[in-house]
């Protein structure tokens, strides 16, 4: 069974971390993979940075453009990762706008993913009615959960044909805006959270975009199976390098 679909399974809430592969420095993605998977994390979204990241916050945006600086591309996160099923067991799920898959070849892109022993893929950019009619049989052979969004905006009929086509879960974006750390919900995400809860989805939920610290985290969750953090991540690794992953990471579960 795929680590994720495994994951989900598991009777606990759930702490997925964003980071963008390449950042602070070349050669960290694997050290904060481990990191994160020592120190609790369930899942680890693995950001391949792009020039053009529609979808990001100011944060997220300047750490692709320094990795990008710093030498990443899609081969280089490849060799990286290439060991990392030797040392790390949680799902790894790469999240990346489509172009540089495109340009690599979406079934090579696929493999290689397989090969290595990623899960899934996040891709922002790619529609769901693309996807199905075009990828789907391509991401399922070689057994990679495609990952869609949803947001405030997105109808009920569109969320339930989003729901028809995973297999994994649903991420689903707080607000309507980038991403970036927020210090709190107000009434309009509650019942935006509310509203999703009451389809009863197949696919269970995960929240992204505004979550900081234990009380976003336990809000985003008080309706969802888990929440995903990223420019408060990124941040911290800006601020405290990769030596403090830990304290991180405690500060939003205990």
């Amino acid at each position: 069974m795929n680590r994720i679909k495994e994951k989900l399974q598991e009777d606990k809430k759930l702490l997925s971390i964003y980071f963008t592969a390449g950042y602070p420095n070349l050669d960290d993605t694997v050290k904060i993979i481990q990191d994160l998977e020592k120190n609790g994390v369930d899942l680890i979204e693995i950001g391949l940075p792009f020039s053009d990241p529609l979808a990001d916050g100011p944060t997220i945006q300047e750490s692709s453009t320094q990795a990008l600086k710093n030498g990443m591309t899609t081969e280089v996160l490849f060799k990286q990762l290439k060991d990392i099923r030797e040392t790390v067991n949680i799902p790894l799920i790469i999240m990346g706008y489509f172009n540089p898959m495109l340009q690599y070849g979406v079934d090579a892109f696929c493999k290689k993913c397989a090969d290595i022993g990623i899960d899934g893929l996040i891709i922002p950019d790619l529609p769901v009615d693309v996807y199905h009619e075009e990828y789907q049989t391509t991401f399922e052979k070689y057994g990679l959960i495609n990952v869609f969004l949803i947001t405030p905006q997105t109808s009920d009929e569109r969320i339930r044909f989003i729901d028809s086509v995973s297999n994994g879960f649903i991420y689903m974006v707080s607000s309507a805006s980038t991403t970036g750390a927020k210090s709190g919900f107000g009434d309009e995400q509650t019942h935006y959270f509310e509203r999703i809860n009451s389809l009863n989805l197949k696919n269970p939920q995960i929240v992204g975009f505004g979550i900081s610290n234990n009380d976003t985290f336990m809000a985003a969750t008080k309706y969802a199976k888990g929440a995903i953090i990223g420019s408060a991540f990124v941040k911290h690794l800006t601020n405290e390098g990769v030596n403090s992953i830990g304290n991180f990471v405690k500060s939003v579960i205990n």
